[in-house]
């Protein structure tokens, strides 16, 4: 089945599309074919007022039906040229995951709702596809953080008993599931800022989206009274699995920290640089990965990704595995439109009886527009219904 997937992160740089063939065999090996991916643009008074919207920024009931309808149109115009472009116009499905406004989080660090704008009827008004979309209230209504859901893909595709594996996602935020072997549990969690800070430093510094190509960092020191300050919040303390996301990790954040401490601009990407490099290293090394593969933006970042080598043994990025840096969220959320549609679940095991995520049971992720006809016939295996996935050798994923 094809499946033509939609993602958009925390950044809101782009709407990342990627098509994907996926076949489940009867033993539980599901065979992910890539057909392509592209990055298509937000209109850029579009991208301005999603970003206006972010916490800390308080907007009315209004302003969150407008920019529902907004997203939505726009992603209906991306999945109609990306189904052409990528899919030849033959994908069954799209899979959308929308635009995160907000993550609800208590103070405790129970999950309590997630919300994606960007109405799927758009999306099949404009192509005529179904659409799952909504992908991550369910797990949080089993009792999960709705977050990290990457850690089903990742689970299936870096099972060894012969390694300890991070895929590592930096985004607007950071995540790492660790992966052994086929049947050990999965621990899965959010660990803080990955670029969300330094884009936010960078545009309010500089006008600019991001550091590019790591000038800044580069050219700067890293201040340590005030990456000390930055990493005694307590949100690293957390117990895994937990969630994050601009609520916490705002643009104000870094002002209220440092309580009007004054770096030059160089010096203060550095140190963003370089908190998200220790976040991400001080969770990790307790667990003794031997190979930590980087995706997302940060994966361009060769500051942060210079100091990740540093702390960590085996990094690489995900593309030698075969799952292209800018494409791996995408075809995450093309698997998970295809476990959704076929009524599989969407999350990985965890410890102690419980998912990945923390959910009490596995859930089958998202809702469908319209709600018939169902685009595929349910799928039954024996449990454990996936074993593996596999994909085409890393060599031939499509550039």
């Amino acid at each position: 089945m094809i499946v033509l997937a939609l993602s958009s992160g925390t950044s809101v740089d782009a709407v990342d599309a990627a098509a994907a063939d996926l076949r489940l065999d009867p033993d539980g090996t599901l065979h992910l074919t890539l057909l392509g991916q592209a990055e298509y643009p937000w209109p850029t008074d579009l991208r301005a007022r999603i970003q206006a919207a972010m916490p800390p920024a308080p907007i009315g009931a209004g302003e969150v039906a407008a920019l529902d309808t907004l997203i939505g149109r726009h992603l209906g115009t991306v999945a109609r040229q990306a189904d052409t472009a990528l899919a030849g116009g033959r994908s069954r499905v799209i899979a959308s995951h929308g635009q995160t406004l907000f993550h609800w989080v208590a103070d405790d660090g129970t999950a309590l709702g997630s919300l994606q704008l960007g109405h799927p009827a758009w999306i099949t008004e404009a192509t005529g596809r179904p659409v799952v979309h909504d992908f991550r209230v369910a797990d949080i209504a089993a009792g999960g953080q709705g977050a990290p859901l990457v850690a089903v893909l990742d689970a299936l595709w870096l099972a060894d008993p012969d390694h300890t594996s991070v895929a590592l996602n930096i985004g607007g935020i950071a995540n790492a599931p660790v992966v052994r072997g086929p049947d050990d549990p999965v621990l899965a969690w959010d660990t803080g800022p990955g670029n969300c800070l330094l884009d936010a430093a960078v545009r309010a510094r500089t006008g600019d989206s991001f550091d590019r190509d790591g000038a800044l960092a580069a050219a700067g020191t890293v201040d340590r009274a005030a990456l000390d300050l930055l990493l005694a919040d307590p949100y690293y303390r957390r117990p895994v699995p937990r969630s994050s996301g601009r609520e916490l990790f705002d643009a104000d954040y870094v002002d209220r920290v440092l309580a009007g401490r004054q770096l030059r601009t160089p010096d203060l990407a550095a140190t963003l640089v370089e908190l998200t490099a220790r976040t991400v290293a001080d969770q990790l090394a307790p667990h003794r990965p031997d190979r930590v593969l980087v995706s997302g933006g940060g994966a361009h970042h060769p500051v942060l990704l210079s100091r990740l080598a540093a702390l960590l043994p085996g990094v690489t990025t995900s593309d030698a595995l075969g799952l292209p840096v800018d494409a791996k969220e995408a075809y995450l959320f093309a698997l998970l439109g295809f476990l959704s549609a076929t009524g599989l679940p969407g999350t990985a095991p965890g410890p102690d009886g419980r998912r990945a995520t923390g959910a009490r049971r596995p859930a089958v992720l998202g809702s469908l527009t319209p709600p018939a006809p169902h685009p595929v016939a349910a799928v039954e295996l024996p449990a454990p219904a996936l074993r593996r996935l596999v994909l085409p050798p890393a060599e031939r994923t499509p550039s």
